[in-house]
């Protein structure tokens, strides 16, 4: 476990709110695990080139469409947060 760390220079509502702060498990996979097929329906979005550039980079390690792979990580938030 990492060493907890020491917040006492900061303003008190600021070491207040990281003190009390929860970790949030990350629920998202790793690029190799978004490759998935399911039935598709067709937008237009414009997205930033830094996460295009991201998402192209990964697909073409794994020889998947990049679409494919941002579509899985849009998927999947929306089922995180769908139920609740």
């Amino acid at each position: 476990m990492k060493k907890k760390t020491d917040y006492t220079e900061a303003p008190k509502a600021i070491r207040k709110a990281l003190a009390e702060a929860e970790e949030v498990e990350d629920f998202l996979p790793p690029p190799d695990k978004l490759i998935t097929k399911q039935g598709k329906v067709k937008i237009t979005i414009s997205l930033n080139s830094r996460s295009v550039e991201f998402f192209k980079r990964q697909a073409k390690k794994q020889q998947v469409k990049y679409q494919t792979m941002i579509n899985e990580v849009l998927d999947r938030y929306a089922q995180r947060y769908d139920h609740q």
